[in-house]
């Protein structure tokens, strides 16, 4: 970072922004500008290369014949690989957190390879589709309130012995796998299946990804009477009998 400004990377809004993910965009630019940071957003399409000097990059859910051939056109760029090797933070969701993983089962129902930035495995799982609201209790080590989001995926994710669950699900299925962890993080790279877009539930989250970009341990405090709103809503509902 330079000049105290901060430079956003949407990726693929064309292919990969289903169920208002790119919400996480808007989210993570305006709490960034509340405290005065300026930041230069930068949607990048999957026709176009995706540069290396962003500090945080956002990639959101898609179908399976988007995800495809996101990941094909990714792989073949390696703008986001050589981004993450110079320490870029990643926040992905569902399609994108499995693309970001070693391999995902593809429209065609063949194992297609990942980027290798989170150390999971996607499988495509055999039963009912994961759908509905969750709530999850965040890995300790990241110090965030319980989240809130919405899951509507097939695929079954499987972490590898270098990643750490994001959070474990109090409601919902999460990561499919039956043993509670939804989603996972290594380092500065983070996915999900929590969608809402997840950032509007949980902007604490957005915080998280901007004192990681700034190196610090404390943002100035910002209004958070909306999202509060927005967040118990969302909680009081999740957990109100059927």
């Amino acid at each position: 970072m330079s000049d105290n400004s901060l430079r956003l990377v949407w990726i693929y809004p064309d292919l990969l922004s289903t169920y208002g993910d790119q919400g996480n965009a808007l989210v993570v630019e305006r709490r960034a500008r509340q405290r005065g940071l300026g930041v230069t957003r930068v949607d990048v399409r999957s026709d176009q290369p995706v540069p290396t000097s962003g500090d945080i990059y956002l990639i959101g859910g898609g179908e399976d014949r988007p995800q495809r051939l996101a990941a094909e056109r990714l792989r073949r760029d390696g703008g986001l690989s050589r981004a993450v090797s110079n320490g870029a933070i990643v926040f992905s969701v569902c399609a994108g957190y499995q693309i970001l993983g070693h391999e995902f089962v593809n429209d065609l129902g063949e194992r297609e390879a990942g980027l290798g930035l989170l150390d999971v495995v996607s499988t495509r799982g055999e039963g009912e589709r994961c759908v509905g609201d969750v709530l999850a209790d965040i890995d300790p080590q990241l110090n965030l309130e319980q989240l809130t989001g919405f899951e509507n995926h097939q695929g079954i994710t499987h972490l590898g012995p270098s990643a750490r669950a994001f959070a474990r699900v109090q409601l919902g299925r999460g990561n499919g796998t039956g043993d509670g962890t939804e989603g996972a993080y290594n380092g500065t790279v983070f996915g999900t299946y929590m969608h809402g877009p997840v950032m509007a539930r949980n902007p604490q989250i957005a915080d998280l990804l901007l004192k990681l970009a700034l190196d610090v341990n404390a943002l100035p405090p910002t209004d958070d009477r909306w999202y509060e709103a927005l967040r118990a809503e969302r909680v009081a509902a999740a957990t109100q009998p059927a």
